[in-house]
């Protein structure tokens, strides 16, 4: 039996992808966990606006496969689809943790009872960032500020105002992306390059000790390695 464990991870797009490609597959795979991105697909449409009708397609088609594979997706809160499993409820709450607690635990119970046949309780893991990738970035204000050739105070003042990167809202203006852009006005703010090499910056234990929910998502992937080379060594 292989040790290794393949993931598949439904992205909202190209930044997404990269930041899985260039920080979390090389991450996961020191753990055993190999990583295979792929962009949501979304016929003549961009970011944004991500709705589940979409989604579950996607989801049925790659738990079909390969029986030995997982899935799982990178998705923002901001902008989701309002047909989105769990959405009008979590849309009503007023912490982040519940937002997220609410919505995929909804897409999951709603992948079993689309595709019991393709055993998604064990294979499907969703996570809906909370509330775009971006808030990661606000992991490590001295790090950002300087890579933003942003003023430290600015990014310290916003995450005084919200409480931790996870709190960051999804307003059109206040989203995470948004206030980049705000913060690198003059330059501008590409979630493709200037964002990834922030995440490069800062790296993944940082992100994780000052992102709960992101960190229990990998913490999620991680014990599919564990759970994988403890079959492998009972089946010796």
């Amino acid at each position: 039996m292989n040790d290794n464990v393949t993931v598949v991870v439904i992205t909202e797009g190209p930044s997404d992808q990269a930041f899985v490609k260039n920080l979390l597959g090389p991450y996961l795979a020191e753990q055993g966990i190999l990583l295979i991105p792929i962009i949501l697909h979304k016929p003549g449409e961009s970011g944004g606006d991500v709705r589940f009708a979409r989604v579950k397609n996607d989801i049925e088609k790659h738990l079909k496969q390969r029986p030995d594979t997982f899935l799982t997706f990178l998705v923002d809160y901001y902008k989701i689809g309002s047909d989105w499993p769990g959405y009008a409820e979590s849309n009503q709450q007023s912490t982040h943790t519940r937002k997220a607690e609410i919505i995929n635990l909804a897409t999951a119970e709603e992948a079993k009872r689309l595709f019991p046949k393709l055993n998604p309780t064990r294979r499907f893991i969703p996570y809906v960032s909370m509330h775009e990738l971006e808030a990661l970035y606000f992991s490590d204000p001295v790090c950002l500020a300087e890579k933003l050739g942003a003023r430290q105070a600015d990014i310290d003042a916003i995450l005084t105002q919200c409480g931790e990167p996870e709190k960051i809202n999804d307003n059109t203006d206040t989203a995470p992306s948004k206030r980049l852009k705000k913060l690198r006005k003059r330059i501008g703010f590409k979630k493709t390059i200037t964002g990834i090499a922030i995440a490069q910056a800062i790296g993944i234990p940082k992100m994780r000790s000052k992102c709960p929910l992101f960190h229990d998502w990998l913490t999620k992937l991680e014990s599919l390695a564990r759970n994988n080379k403890n079959l492998a060594k009972s089946s010796r």
